[in-house]
């Protein structure tokens, strides 16, 4: 599955220079060149890097980041900008930025930056149209967050770490605010029907989601 990236750019010629060449990297890049249509992007689809010019149309880059984190959006950022007083450098950080490029860059720097920030993130987990973000604890069917509640978040946690070993009852116990037999097949239930994993009771041991 490619690695998505939301690129935020007024600059038409930069912004396809730079999507032209993450493309060829292997990364599937959406492009927007103002800030309410980045705003629209990140509600309609997941995106593992969000890369966004600051001095943009509508919204600024640093006004948006610091909406999404208030939404608790985590997803990683890199900031490239003309704008190189430390005042504005300290905002981006200060809203959650994780990188920042100074205009003018070579296009490869920021390639270079983006291989580097999702290199931290291929420790997520696919299985078959799901994927899981343990640093987030959020799972995705197609690109979309299935919502999940306290409970089913942290079976679901436990059984994407342990793909086709079986899990000790016990071990799942530790998820319930009120640990019995009935609670725990009522949660798993629940979770398989939210998510469609296919958990398979493992009579008088576990339970186990199988290799798919």
């Amino acid at each position: 599955m490619k690695k998505k990236i939301l690129l935020l750019e007024d600059d038409i010629a930069l912004a396809q220079t730079l999507q032209e060449l993450l493309s060829e990297a292997g990364y599937n890049v959406d492009m927007v060149h103002s800030g309410n249509d980045a705003i629209d992007a990140s509600y309609e689809g997941s995106y593992d890097l969000y890369v966004f010019d600051i001095n943009v149309p509508d919204l600024s880059g640093i006004e948006l980041l610091g909406s999404l984190r208030e939404a608790d959006d985590k997803t990683p950022t890199i900031f490239i900008s003309a704008l190189v007083d430390l005042n504005t450098i300290a905002k981006g950080f200060e809203v959650g930025a994780d990188d920042y490029i100074k205009k003018p860059f070579f296009p490869e720097e920021l390639l270079i930056r983006v291989n580097a920030k999702l290199a931290q993130k291929s420790q997520d987990i696919e299985y078959e149209n799901l994927l899981y973000s343990p640093s987030k604890k959020l799972l995705y069917k197609d690109g979309s967050v299935i919502p999940l509640g306290e409970v089913q978040e942290c079976l679901c946690d436990v059984f994407m770490h342990n793909i086709g070993s079986v899990v000790d009852k016990s071990i799942l116990m530790d998820c319930l605010t009120q640990p019995s037999d009935t609670a725990l097949r009522v949660a798993l239930n629940k979770l398989k029907q939210t998510t469609g994993l296919p958990i398979k009771n493992v009579r008088g041991v576990g339970y186990t989601l199988e290799k798919s």
